[in-house]
């Protein structure tokens, strides 16, 4: 794929200066899902303004989220707030608000992927996948699906078919989903755009035969490595349900074969 000359990615998470430390942003609608901006979407807003405060410490190391209610499409004020900046590294709180009311309050650790020793020690392995052309296309899902879900036109996303049964009514029961993902323009991946990645794929409960929207109460994402251009591999899976929540785990491989992104949230149980 070609890359564009300015990647809708960018231009739907830039973020306008209104002070040291405060931003607007406009929330676009085509990163909806359910009728909500999708939360890697705001992830990835977050990220930008992050940048802007400190550009010294330009990618996510680790940023948790807590979702305190939908954001919508329009306009939207970020406040960030210094807790330190050291020579490598730097730590904020930010909050994001809607019409007076915060809907995401985060902290996160800013510090440069790029500088980091490239050294790696891992028992863990990319998930096993057919190549992209053998895997089923997101961009096939009827037109209900992309209309309650326009988020997944921002991307090229390919599902594994032994995970993908839940599309045709025979979900597998394992709680596992796991395929390919890109930008549908071209663009390669960024630390800030396996933000988004990381909460882009269908809620694994869709493996689990349970359909229904699942909001997320909180969001931890890592970041471990620049990505190489290129497929983005994705593994996603749950293990515990109960009291009416459970988490998603999800791993971002990167066409180099390395680990570059992590994140566990948990969710409400969608009903149904």
């Amino acid at each position: 794929m070609s890359q564009p000359t300015v990647s809708e990615f960018l231009q739907a998470t830039a973020v306008t200066p209104q002070g040291d430390h405060s931003f607007t942003a406009e929330l676009d609608a085509g990163w909806k899902v359910a009728g909500a901006v999708n939360g890697g979407y705001l992830l990835g807003v977050a990220g930008q303004a992050l940048r802007a405060v400190h550009p010294s410490t330009p990618d996510p190391l680790v940023i948790s989220t807590f979702y305190l209610g939908p954001s919508r499409e329009g306009p939207v004020d970020i406040i960030t707030r210094t807790l330190r900046e050291g020579r490598s590294t730097a730590s904020y709180g930010i909050e994001l608000s809607q019409h007076g009311a915060p809907t995401i309050s985060a902290m996160a650790t800013m510090g440069n992927l790029g500088e980091l020793p490239d050294d790696v020690g891992t028992t863990a392995t990319p998930p096993q996948l057919p190549p992209p052309e053998e895997c089923v296309g997101v961009a096939e899902a009827s037109e209900d699906f992309k209309k309650a879900a326009p988020l997944i036109q921002r991307f090229d996303m390919r599902l594994d078919p032994a995970t993908a049964g839940f599309a045709v009514g025979r979900p597998s029961g394992c709680g596992v989903l796991q395929g390919w993902i890109r930008f549908i323009d071209g663009t390669d991946p960024d630390p800030l755009s396996l933000l988004t990645f990381l909460d882009s794929f269908p809620p694994v409960m869709f493996d689990l035969g349970r359909f229904n929207w699942a909001p997320t109460m909180e969001l931890t994402a890592h970041v471990r490595a620049l990505p190489a251009p290129g497929w983005i591999s994705a593994r996603l899976s749950t293990r515990n349900i109960a009291g009416g929540m459970f988490e998603e785990d999800c791993e971002l491989w990167d066409s180099a074969g390395r680990l570059v992104a992590q994140s566990r949230q948990l969710a409400r149980q969608p009903r149904g």
